[in-house]
C-alpha cells in the first residue's frame, strides 16, 4: 500500500476493504452478481412501467424514477469498487473522485426526497381515494419529481463543492470504498468543525426530516386503515404501502446508521459494510421487493414476456 501511496501522485487511495484481503475475492463475486441483478431488475421495472398502459399512474411514475436513481447510483459506485477489489491498485483519479462524489451524493439526496414524495402518494391513495386522480395528476407528479431532483442537485452543489475545496495537505488515503463527504472531510488539514455542522444540518434536512414526514404519512394511513371493515379492502390498502415501507426501512435505516451515529460507535469496517448496503445492496433489493409484492408489476411483466414470445 505504501508503494501505491508514493506512485499515485494526485490520485486518491480508496482503502475500502483492504484491511480484510481475505474478504475481497468474496465481495467481488457478491457485488458483481448484485450489480447484474440491479441492472436487470431496475431496467425491467422502467420498461414495464413505460410500456404497459395499465401502469401509467403516479405510483409507477415515481417507481420508475426510483429505479432510474438506483440504477445510476449503483453504476456510479460499483464499477470502480469492482476494479479496486480485483487487484492491488486501490486508486481513483482526483477527477474521478470528484465525479463520483457529485453523482452519488446527488442521486442519494434525490432518493431521500423521492421516497418522501412516494409516502405522500400512498397517503393520498389510502386516505383520499376519491380525490386521488385529481390530486396526483401527471403535471403535479412531474413537478414533485422535479423538486426531488432539484433538492438532490442543490444539496450536492453546496456540500460537494465545499468539501472538495478543503485543503488536504497531501492526504489522499480515503477510509472508504468510495469518495463521499464524511470520508473526504476527514482528509482536511484544517479545523473541520464548520464542515461537520454543515453535514449535520444536511443530515437533519435530508434524512431525519424525510423520515419524520414518512412516519406522519403512515400514521394517517394506519389510522385510516384501522377504520376499514372490509378485509379485502384493508389487505389491498396495506399491499399498496407494504413495498414502499420496506424500501424506506432498508434505505433510511442503514444510511441513518452511517450519518447519524457518532464515529466512535462504528469502526471503519462496520461503516463501510453499512454504506455498501444502502448504496449497492438496496438498489438490488428494491426491484425484487416491488415485483414480488406487487401484482400489477408481475402482471405487466407476464404480458410483456407473452408479447415478446408471440412476436
Amino acid at each position: 500500500m505504501e508503494q501505491n501511496n508514493e506512485t499515485s501522485g494526485g490520485d486518491f487511495i480508496l482503502l475500502g476493504f483492504s484491511d480484510q484481503p481475505q474478504l475481497e475475492a468474496i465481495l467481488f463475486v457478491v457485488i458483481l452478481i448484485s450489480y447484474l441483478l440491479t441492472l436487470l431488475g431496475n431496467t425491467a421495472i422502467i420498461l414495464v412501467s413505460c410500456l404497459d398502459s395499465k401502469l401509467h399512474t403516479s405510483m409507477y411514475f415515481f417507481l420508475t424514477n426510483l429505479s432510474f436513481l438506483d440504477l445510476c447510483l449503483a453504476t456510479s459506485i460499483v464499477p470502480q469498487l469492482l476494479w479496486n477489489l480485483q487487484g492491488p491498485a486501490k486508486t481513483i483519479t482526483s477527477t474521478g473522485c470528484a465525479i463520483q462524489l457529485y453523482v452519488s451524493l446527488s442521486l442519494g439526496s434525490t432518493e431521500c426526497v423521492l421516497l418522501t414524495i412516494m409516502a405522500f402518494d400512498r397517503y393520498v391513495a389510502v386516505c383520499r381515494p376519491l380525490n386521488y386522480t385529481s390530486v396526483m395528476h401527471p403535471s403535479f407528479c412531474k413537478s414533485l419529481a422535479g423538486i426531488a431532483w432539484l433538492c438532490g442537485v442543490g444539496n450536492t452543489l453546496i456540500q460537494g463543492t465545499i468539501t472538495l475545496r478543503l485543503p488536504r495537505c497531501g492526504h489522499h488515503r480515503v477510509h472508504n470504498f468510495l469518495c463521499k463527504v464524511p470520508a473526504m472531510i476527514n482528509l482536511a488539514c484544517i479545523d473541520i468543525h464548520t464542515n461537520e455542522v454543515q453535514l449535520f444540518v444536511a443530515t437533519l434536512v435530508l434524512l431525519l426530516l424525510p423520515v419524520a414526514l414518512i412516519l406522519v404519512s403512515y400514521g394517517f394511513i394506519v389510522q385510516a386503515v384501522s377504520k376499514i371493515k372490509s378485509f379485502q379492502t384493508w389487505r389491498r390498502a396495506l399491499g399498496t404501502c407494504g413495498s414502499h415501507l420496506l424500501v424506506v426501512s432498508l434505505f433510511f435505516g442503514t444510511s441513518s446508521a452511517v450519518y447519524i451515529q457518532p464515529k466512535r460507535f462504528y469502526g471503519h469496517s462496520q461503516r463501510e459494510f453499512l454504506t455498501l448496503f444502502y448504496t449497492v445492496v438496496t438498489p438490488t433489493l428494491n426491484p425484487l421487493i416491488y415485483t414480488l409484492r406487487n401484482k400489477d408489476v408481475k402482471g405487466a411483466l407476464r404480458r410483456m414476456l407473452r408479447i415478446e414470445q408471440n412476436s
